[in-house]
């Protein structure tokens, strides 16, 4: 790999956590609201505002991008994979009372904390969207090696979800992040994520038009539809929170996914502005360490 080629995956790889951190952002002002709620009361919403059901400062995250952000750190803070590391900074995290937990997410982080379990049982219950909106930091540290991604992205899926739809959501997100940052063309990026929908129909995504929910599947198709019916970052996050619903999730996703895809430069000023400073920088160092341990920089 050339120097250019590996400052080019870099700011890629930076832009896909930023991406998910404005996407999270700008989702939590339409949060858990209609469609027909946001034109009435917003219009089309795209500024980062903050506001919301949780009353938010303008720029404010959420578990989304807290989540990821201990997936990151535990990552990059030990110096091999290490569930236990991402756990304990899941437990960490939910210790100081963050304003929002999933149900899932929260159950599972307990259980570890009172048992130690670093895989919970299977649930019939458990395909929330919980475990797939931190999953780019795996992606990242596994670039190069799909089948490692594969595996990674379900252990750290498993600490609080534990269902085949969530694992495949989780595969499916790491792989267009991962090929997004290879410069895999469009109808590539396509095809895996029909891939999934021939797998597992719930992710049939052409022309999605129903609801926004934590159930991964509508997640998934909320983000792939507006991904591939847009043609630039912002559009495909606009189009994906003023869905409402659980819109911050779904824009963390589809911005971690469409970051790896326009880049760094595609992702508007304004956006990543409004995001706290500190959150800025340690989102971009993070995302050059994990890429830089990744299989693809080992080998070179």
């Amino acid at each position: 790999m050339s120097p250019r080629g590996a400052a080019t995956i870099v700011r890629r790889a930076r832009a896909a956590l930023l991406g998910g951190a404005v996407g999270d952002a700008l989702g939590a002002t339409t949060e858990f609201m209609k469609p027909a709620q946001i034109r009435e009361r917003i219009g089309v919403h795209r500024e980062i505002t903050g506001g919301g059901w949780l009353n938010l400062p303008p720029g404010q995250v959420t578990d989304d991008t807290e989540m990821t952000l201990c997936v990151a750190r535990g990552i990059v803070q030990t110096r091999k994979w290490n569930l236990a590391a991402i756990a304990d900074r899941f437990a960490h995290w939910l210790s100081r009372k963050p304003a929002d937990v999933g149900t899932t997410c929260r159950r599972g982080i307990e259980e570890y904390m009172e048992k130690g379990r670093l895989e919970a049982p299977p649930d019939e219950r458990g395909a929330g969207n919980g475990a797939a909106m931190r999953v780019a930091p795996v992606a990242l540290y596994t670039l190069g090696d799909e089948e490692l991604l594969s595996r990674l992205a379900v252990e750290q899926a498993h600490i609080t979800h534990h269902h085949p739809l969530s694992d495949a959501a989780c595969v499916a997100v790491g792989m267009l992040i991962q090929r997004g940052l290879l410069r895999t063309p469009l109808a590539g990026l396509r095809a895996t994520a029909e891939e999934l929908a021939a797998r597992h129909p719930e992710f049939r995504f052409e022309g999605y038009d129903g609801e926004s929910s934590a159930y991964v599947p509508d997640t998934l198709r909320t983000v792939l539809d507006a991904f591939f019916s847009t043609a630039s970052f912002e559009d495909c996050l606009v189009k994906t929170v003023n869905r409402g619903g659980d819109a911050d999730t779904a824009g963390a996703i589809a911005g971690a996914i469409a970051g790896a895809r326009y880049g760094l430069s595609a992702i508007p000023r304004r956006w990543v502005n409004a995001l706290d400073a500190g959150l800025r920088e340690e989102l971009a160092s993070l995302a050059e360490q994990l890429v830089r341990k990744s299989p693809l920089f080992d080998r070179a």
